[in-house]
């Protein structure tokens, strides 16, 4: 299964909020064996959000939206999804419903707030108001991260693939010379291979089977300054 997260703010764009539901985001279907392929930032504008909408829903399995829900005037999200697969927005009964058993009557929320996309099914938010959606499969849920967590534990299920195993070896080695080792085990092994430099330079192994991993980690442990061995 592949995915693609689209995070919705202009206050991530100029760098106001840290974007920190993307680092969640991808590591919690990542743990599921699903390959997030995409990550994208885009501004609270209908037209955009729609175009890389309606581009990700044709290209991967599911897509993630955060961000943009609710009645203020730049909460544009639902409207743009909707918009991404020619619908529109009417208020959804079983998200009144919802909000109805939490104590909130007409009065108390400004009518938009269960306005979703035609035919969707609507998400409830046990951790805040506004409401998410799945629509087909694009996945809608709320910016707040507490309320984006729990949430998205609603349908985490939905998300699964492959599992994989990493195992990360520390090496007391410059980076570039272990350009030809890092080749070589890429050969031998049915691994992707990352490197990243610092006060010693860390490769991760990454791979379907944990024998694989455990085999390509101790190849290299073998032929290189190795520090120590972590699981990840």
């Amino acid at each position: 299964m592949n995915a693609a997260v689209v995070t919705v703010g202009d206050e991530l764009l100029v760098g106001d909020t840290e974007n920190t539901n993307a680092t969640w985001l991808c590591d919690r279907p990542d743990a599921r064996g699903v390959a997030v392929r995409r990550v994208t930032v885009v501004p609270d504008e209908v037209a955009e959000i729609a175009r890389v909408v309606n581009e990700y829903h044709a290209e991967y399995d599911a897509v993630i939206v955060t961000g943009g829900l609710g009645p203020t005037h730049d909460d544009v999200t639902m409207e743009a999804v909707a918009a991404a697969f020619g619908r529109g927005l009417e208020a959804n009964a079983e998200a009144t419903a919802w909000l109805a058993d939490r104590g909130y009557s007409g009065d108390d929320l400004a009518a938009e707030t269960t306005h979703l996309p035609a035919d969707c099914r609507p998400l409830p938010n046990e951790a805040g108001v506004a409401p998410g959606a799945v629509v087909e499969s694009v996945y809608v849920l709320p910016g707040v991260p507490d309320e984006m967590k729990a949430m998205f534990d609603l349908v985490e299920d939905e998300f699964a693939g492959t599992p994989t195993h990493v195992l990360t070896v520390d090496v007391d080695e410059p980076e570039s010379d272990l350009l030809d080792r890092f080749a070589s085990l890429r050969e031998r092994f049915d691994v992707r291979v990352g490197s990243y430099p610092g006060e010693v330079v860390t490769v991760k192994i990454t791979a379907e089977s944990e024998a694989e991993a455990e085999r390509a980690a101790a190849w290299i442990r073998e032929r290189t300054d190795a520090v120590e061995e972590r699981s990840a």
